[in-house]
């Protein structure tokens, strides 16, 4: 199978008010996520696609991210195919993490990346 080059960007270039697609499942989202990023998990994309690009209007540039930048690069591979402006977050959550991004959780206890 081939896969098209995916736009890349490294999580420390993120926009601060960039619009961020986090795209990994619910355990790993409460775990731990940057401060409003929209969660939609992978399985989800497609058909969450409407809310997707109502979301993300007016954004411009839509980073994608999972926890390491597999599952990412493979919804920014599509959202790419359908006309959108997607970059994958290099590293992932991990790399966001390691550049001292800050994470959140919902509930206010100490964030990770799981």
């Amino acid at each position: 199978m081939y896969f098209a080059q995916v736009p890349a960007i490294d999580a420390a270039e993120v926009p601060k008010d960039g619009f961020l697609l986090d795209v990994r499942e619910d355990e790993e989202w409460a775990a731990g996520h940057a401060e409003g990023a929209l969660h939609i998990p992978m399985g989800q994309v497609v058909a969450r696609y409407g809310e997707l690009t109502e979301a993300a209007a007016g954004a411009g540039r839509v980073h994608v991210v999972c926890r390491v930048g597999g599952r990412s690069a493979q919804v920014t591979q599509y959202l790419v195919a359908q006309g959108l402006d997607a970059v994958n977050v290099n590293g992932g959550m991990l790399g966001w993490e390691a550049a001292g991004r800050p994470l959140v959780t919902d509930g206010g206890g100490t964030a990770a990346v799981i």
